[in-house]
């Protein structure tokens, strides 16, 4: 199995004169000298670089005490998670799915050897505890598969301590900045051995140009979503908090471009990548309303006393929320595994290649995108009104779902066409915002209220008190109300502002 640490490290040019003392910086009251390791670490990527055009970084390493397979991902300047798995001939695969959704079908190559000679020092204090880890490498870098040469050099690496202040490495490169030693070019090891032996320049990502056109607005919009969702795969795979959320909404508003703006792209094309798109959100979903519904309901049991309070309810709410939230994760694996996924990922890659730009598309952003943006606009005023003149119940409830479902793609339209559009596209989307607020709590009520159903029946026929269900069940319902009440004026003042 992989395990996961957060790595924050900091590396410096090194030169004959190795490490300054480091004696009293930041409460170092002794530098342990423990000796120097033999590292050798293969690192893979695919042929075009793929990983190390993204700073991600995947190696097989021996020597040391972490021998094995370490993926590194990108945080802040300096800061990295690190995933390890154990040793083994090939990458292994809970590796290799957490590089999916940049590798896909291209394999995996072994690109560069580098082999290091780590003169390492604990930084420790009074105490006798690490805080950090200094070590000079000297490192010989090796282009592999015959397409490059190899290269040397020497750096500092300071890699802070598990659980200490990172503000500790300020105090420790002041230190070495006023012995002459200075930061490091390259972000890693790996990305200077590339550099260096790659007898030729290296592939970087193209920087995106400045949107001039209609279609480079909503191209670039489409790109941007198109790369959360490849970013985001592995941390949905991980199970980072809100990281399924984020990807979903990526999902729709990747869903919503294609709709809104069919005026730019031809429809025959997008289209069916749409379809492709609803049902990824909808998978995505799976999970992520029963953690929504989870997290409101445990919220609102937390305010009621504890008098009222009969039977195990919370322990029904957990049991649920861990039963759900299991079978979730375990699904959206084989959903991001699936070839229907990364079929998706290829299309949205070929569409951003070589769209299929419509007339207006050439045009001048303002009139086409502003257009589109005021017609899905026309269609939410309409679903609102709709939704006002509805009777309380089932009938008012569907209508303020659909009207919300507009209020997202409204929002998503003002987003793409603010660059072109400038404050009346922003002012747009707050209001937007603000709006799909409201009728998600409304929604987010009607939901937990057949939830509470279900939980209270289970409960029923297990002979216990369903009490506390029907006050939740009130409470839902009163909160509904509220927002229902809320909407007449907001959306006076919407429109208003719209119009102004």
């Amino acid at each position: 199995m992989a395990d996961e640490k957060r790595e924050i490290e900091r590396k410096y040019e090194s030169d004959d004169s190795g490490l300054p003392d480091l004696t009293g910086v930041g409460g170092v009251t002794a530098v342990l000298d423990k000796g120097v390791v033999e590292l050798d670490a293969t690192y893979y990527d695919t042929a075009d670089e793929r990983l190390a055009a993204d700073s991600l970084t995947l190696r097989r390493r021996t020597g040391g005490a972490d021998a094995g397979w370490h993926l590194k991902f990108p945080v802040a300047p300096g800061i990295r998670d690190e995933i390890r798995a154990p040793l083994s001939d090939t990458v292994p695969e809970e590796i290799a799915a957490l590089v999916r959704s940049r590798v896909r079908d291209t394999e995996l190559i072994p690109l560069v050897r580098l082999r290091s000679a780590r003169d390492v020092r604990h930084l420790v204090d009074a105490d006798g505890v690490l805080l950090a880890e200094a070590s000079v490498d000297a490192v010989t870098a090796e282009r592999l598969g015959g397409k490059g040469g190899a290269a040397q050099w020497t750096e500092i690496e300071v890699e802070l301590a598990d659980g200490g202040d990172p503000a500790f490495l300020d105090l420790v490169e002041k230190r070495l900045r006023r012995a002459g030693v200075h930061p490091s070019r390259s972000p890693s090891k790996l990305a200077r051995a590339l550099e260096q032996t790659a007898g030729r320049k290296r592939r970087r990502k193209d920087k995106p140009t400045r949107p001039v056109t209609a279609g480079d607005h909503v191209l670039a919009y489409l790109r941007a979503q198109r790369d959360v969702l490849v970013e985001l795969d592995p941390a949905v795979r991980r199970d980072v908090p809100d990281a399924v959320h984020r990807m979903r909404v990526a999902t729709r508003r990747a869903r919503s471009t294609l709709r809104s703006f069919r005026p730019v792209l031809d429809r025959t094309v997008t289209d069916p990548i749409g379809v492709e798109l609803k049902w990824l959100a909808g998978e995505l979903g799976v999970g992520r309303d029963q953690e929504v519904l989870a997290e409101r309901l445990t919220t609102a049991l937390d305010t009621v006393p504890p008098a009222l309070i009969t039977g195990p309810v919370r322990e029904r709410l957990v049991s649920w929320s861990e039963t759900g939230h299991g079978s979730a994760q375990s699904h959206l694996a084989g959903v991001l595994d699936s070839r229907r996924y990364l079929t998706l990922l290829d299309t949205l890659d070929r569409l951003l290649a070589d769209p299929p730009l419509r007339k207006a598309g050439g045009k001048r952003p303002e009139k086409v995108l502003g257009k589109a943006v005021r017609k899905d606009l026309a269609t939410l005023s309409a679903l609102v009104e709709e939704a006002l003149g509805a009777p309380p119940g089932k009938e008012r409830d569907a209508a303020v779902h659909e009207a919300r479902k507009k209020a997202k793609r409204t929002r998503y339209a003002a987003e793409a066409a603010t660059k072109a559009l400038g404050e009346p596209a922003r002012a747009l989307t707050a209001s937007m915002k603000t709006l799909t607020t409201l009728l998600g709590d409304h929604q987010d009520s009607v939901m937990a209220r057949l939830t509470l159903l279900e939980l209270s029946a289970v409960a029923h026929a297990a002979g216990e008190s369903t009490f506390t269900y029907g006050l939740l069940y009130g409470r839902e319902e009163a909160r509904a109300a509220a927002a229902e009440a809320e909407l007449p004026a907001l959306w006076r003042e919407i429109t208003q502002r719209a119009s102004g």
